[in-house]
């Protein structure tokens, strides 16, 4: 670990944490309906999308009925992007003659970019027409973005409102999301990595001589566009296969380090959000500075296992870390930050090989997406994740003194809490479920890329990062075959939308209820106790239901490093 590498590290936080107040209080007034620096131009837009949609703004929905449009509203959006997956050979801004996507491939590409998972069983650039690129897997990167702050946008509503039947409008949140949040940004944003030397172009591919003499193809594409909304929107399916390693995705260590700052700045900021809606900041702050502690210790924990190397590194007298799997131009610091940031949200843009990592480096990444993505998380589904553990912290401390515990003036009672333990137990239903499946079939545990620990937390990571929405691999697992792509599938659709419905039954039951003023026994929830409350609960939860399983992967891997074991494929 080195100075500067520190230094990278310190200056990342202090920049997400200066965003944090500007752009939550940008956000608070864009879903109150309140006019914003952009309503002179976007406001006309806006007023005509709800004409042409027969939505009355004005009129709100019941948590059911917000539910089932969201619902309905994906629906239609697998079945087109699915369509034009299956019939992309049919369509123009195909220059490279891209054929059909197959179906089980197909299936699992809508699933994956529907759900914000984004995860890719394919390489961008030698499957996707740009048609495909753009007007499907863009397309949702914004839709699903757009969804995630909208749903944690009503369950906040639910906390903020007393006696209310209704938690907002969906069609409504939707649209500002992505008109007056995502869509802004996004073009600064694409705009400024063109600069960095991202290609953002509909031209075919580009035919060179190499000083060898070999003719080389070099893919390009509107690259950039989709840059800026994966990582703004924590989707992180990236243009080419290598995604964020990729020159042309991420050229420089300035656009390396923006692009993390992209990922971390909506969802840091809905904490703010949540503190102002409720009419307490001090409450948000103090949710942020649980997800806080968690992503430093785990920045510092794989920062020092990368470079610290390995005993066989260490034989060779290479001192300076673990390099493999990762660019020079990045090094050790910025790739294990970029490693932890990714699978703190829910983005899955890698710079680095996570399949290359140390034992204990890539089980940091696990351990993220295990506890929920709730430190920080992808955007909207960070919060709502981590407000779900709050209402169980809640229930937790109320037992502990005896009396009906209470958050922001709600009474949390039995029927916020099971819908809370409803939600946390699908990560481990998929997660565990599945890699034991897995693990036991020939034809499953035959496409990982290493055998012993280690191949067994390829398989557990890929249906970690499914369940999770996060879209990152270990790279070693060959997941295009029927049995991952349709039960990685199935690990997405669980993974957001069984989260999903809970919360939004916490938000309905919240908003109905009457607000408690606060009393001698109100268990305060804005200091260094409650932080340590959930933190230490998010903790265990996490320990007691995969520490058995880590300990079958990167656990043992890392005992038998440091007993000179090593496990070669074929061996």
């Amino acid at each position: 670990m080195t100075f500067n590498g520190a230094l990278q590290i310190l200056v990342y936080g202090l920049v997400v944490l200066a965003l944090v107040k500007p752009l939550g209080g940008y956000m608070t007034r864009v879903f109150n309906g309140e006019r914003t620096l952009l309503s002179p131009v976007l406001g006309p837009l806006e007023t005509g999308i709800y004409r042409l949609a027969s939505v009355d703004e004005r009129r709100e929905q019941h948590w059911l009925t917000y539910t089932i449009a969201m619902l309905l509203f994906h629906v239609g959006g697998f079945v087109i992007l699915y369509a034009l997956l299956r019939l992309q050979g049919l369509f123009p801004l195909n220059p490279q003659g891209m054929g059909p996507v197959a179906p089980d491939l197909a299936f699992n590409t809508a699933v994956s970019f529907l759900t914000n998972t984004n995860w890719q069983n394919y390489g961008g650039e030698t499957t996707m027409s740009y048609l495909s690129q753009m007007a499907g897997l863009a397309v949702q990167n914004f839709l699903s973005a757009a969804t995630g702050i909208a749903l944690a946008v009503a369950l906040i509503r639910g906390f903020a409102r007393a006696s209310a039947q209704t938690v907002g409008n969906f069609w409504v949140d939707i649209t500002r999301s992505t008109l007056y949040l995502l869509l802004p940004i996004c073009v600064v944003f694409a705009l400024f990595l063109v600069w960095q030397g991202v290609p953002q172009t509909l031209s075919a591919s580009i035919e060179a001589t190499t000083l060898e003499g070999a003719r080389q193809t070099i893919a390009v594409g509107p690259v950039a566009s989709q840059v800026a909304i994966k990582m703004l929107g924590t989707n992180g399916g990236g243009f080419f296969n290598a995604n964020a390693a990729h020159p042309f995705e991420n050229p420089t260590a300035l656009a390396n380090f923006v692009q993390m700052v992209a990922i971390f700045a909506i969802g840091a900021a809905l904490t703010n959000v949540f503190g102002r809606m409720v009419g307490n900041q001090r409450q948000g702050w103090a949710i942020l500075a649980a997800m806080g502690v968690l992503f430093v210790a785990g920045v510092i924990t794989c920062y020092w296992a990368e470079a610290s190397g390995t005993p066989a590194l260490q034989a060779l007298r290479l001192s300076g870390g673990n390099m493999e799997g990762k660019e020079v131009r990045f090094g050790i610091a910025a790739s294990a930050l970029f490693a932890v940031i990714t699978t703190a949200a829910s983005c899955g843009a890698v710079n680095a090989m996570h399949d290359s990592f140390t034992a204990f480096g890539g089980m940091i990444p696990l351990i993220n997406m295990q506890l929920g993505e709730i430190i920080v998380g992808g955007v909207g589904a960070g919060l709502y994740g981590m407000l779900i553990f709050v209402v169980i912290a809640m229930f937790v401390a109320g037992l502990m003194v005896g009396r009906t515990p209470e958050y922001v003036g709600k009474k949390i009672e039995a029927k916020e809490v099971k819908m809370a333990m409803l939600a946390i137990l699908v990560l481990p239903l998929m997660i565990l479920g599945w890699s034991a499946v897995a693990t036991v079939l020939s034809s499953t545990v035959a496409a990982t890329a290493n055998p012993g620990p280690h191949g067994f937390s390829e398989i557990l990571y890929a249906f970690t990062s499914a369940t999770a929405n996060n879209g990152s691999a270990f790279a070693g697992l060959s997941g295009n075959a029927p049995f991952y792509n349709l039960t990685l599938g199935l690990s997405m659709l669980v993974g957001r939308f069984l989260m999903i419905v809970p919360a939004m039954a916490i938000a309905g039951s919240l908003a109905a209820k009457k607000t408690v003023p606060a009393s001698a026994g109100t268990f305060p929830t804005t200091g260094g106790l409650f932080v340590g409350l959930l933190v230490g609960l998010i903790l265990i939860i996490g320990g007691l239901t995969f520490f058995p399983a880590l300990s079958l992967g990167p656990i043992v891997e890392h005992l038998a490093m440091i007993a000179g074991q090593s496990f070669s494929p074929g061996g």
